[in-house]
């Protein structure tokens, strides 16, 4: 079955996971730090080395044969740069400010990357996405406070680390390979800061559990899954997709966090499905439409091939019949 929303339907499910890992991610995360006053550090450190330790078990439960490392330098460290801006940020901001200029951030990384790479953009596309930013802010801006210059720069540092790394994500060929290299550069960096919080504070039994959570089960196997369907979609319609990060995030928050469903959230959903259905759909019809056009040339080259095999067997058959010289 072909969406032409997200493309195939496996598709459609490898977004739906690392999106959802992504949810998980920033609600472990505010439970850590907010809840069991977590060390942001200490939080990020955790989450990248169980990240890596998860990623190594993996690669070898699945039998890899022996590598060099894969990966990139350079992403492992858009990888701390995120992680490590992005908890402390969330200590300076609250949540609905830091997820604004957060994702505004990624939009504009990404969509820039889309541009440099000569991808085009539609005007429905962008008028889409700019109801589903709409739909965002009216999700989130009850929570808006005069951000701290300090979480400010945090956060907008972490948007546009995530959104480079992402586009770095998109010519990995071997997705698991790829990550399990990134997490496993990041290791020397994530050991030496989570020796220096242990120095300087004790760790939350709870947020410890926390942290490994986020990092084995919503990094290190959602960051898998993401790069793996990266691969399949265009920068733009990835960077729109991510607008729906916070929506679950909010909605897991009423499960979870014990947070109150209310009509704010509601039309907050509507603008941003119907912005993002929008964006979808118009980044979608030039790929309906082209393969359209190539069903129409396969069909129309399949029956120029037929005429040609039909052709050539009657003139065999000419060929067989036997010449008959008058006597």
């Amino acid at each position: 079955m072909k969406l032409y929303f997200l493309g195939s339907a496996r598709e459609a499910l490898a977004v739906a996971a690392a999106l959802s890992a992504f949810a998980a991610n920033s609600l472990l995360c505010r439970w850590a730090l907010h809840v069991c006053a977590m060390d942001p550090a200490g939080f990020g450190s955790i989450r990248l080395v169980s990240a890596a330790v998860t990623l190594v078990l993996v690669s070898w439960v699945a039998r890899r044969p022996l590598r060099p490392v894969g990966g990139h330098w350079a992403s492992a460290l858009l990888l701390c740069v995120y992680v490590f801006c992005f908890s402390s940020a969330y200590v300076e901001l609250a949540a609905g400010t830091g997820a604004l200029v957060l994702f505004a951030l990624v939009q504009v990384t990404m969509l820039g990357g889309a541009l440099e790479a000569g991808e085009s953009v539609a005007w429905k596309e962008l008028a889409g996405g700019t109801a589903a930013m709409a739909g965002l802010f009216v999700l989130l801006a009850p929570g808006w406070q005069t951000p701290s210059l300090k979480g400010a720069l945090l956060m907008a540092i972490a948007g546009m680390a995530w959104g480079i790394y992402s586009l770095r994500g998109r010519s990995a060929v071997d997705s698991l390979h790829t990550t399990t290299g990134n997490f496993v550069r990041a290791l020397p960096f994530s050991v030496l800061m989570l020796i220096v919080v242990l120095r300087r504070s004790e760790l939350h039994p709870t947020g410890i559990l926390l942290a490994v959570g986020s990092g084995a089960l919503a990094t290190g196997l959602g960051y898998v899954v993401w790069y793996w369907a990266l691969k399949r979609m265009d920068a733009s319609r990835a960077a729109w997709l991510q607008l729906l990060v916070p929506l679950l995030s909010a909605i897991g928050g009423i499960g979870v966090l014990g947070e109150s469903l209310s009509p704010r959230l509601a039309c907050s959903a509507t603008l941003i499905l119907g912005g993002l259905g929008m964006a979808l759909y118009a980044d979608a019809a030039p790929r309906k439409a082209g393969g359209r056009r190539l069903r129409m040339m396969r069909r129309s080259s399949g029956v120029r091939s037929q005429v040609q095999q039909s052709a050539v067997k009657a003139a065999r058959a000419r060929a067989r019949v036997p010449i008959l010289s008058p006597r």
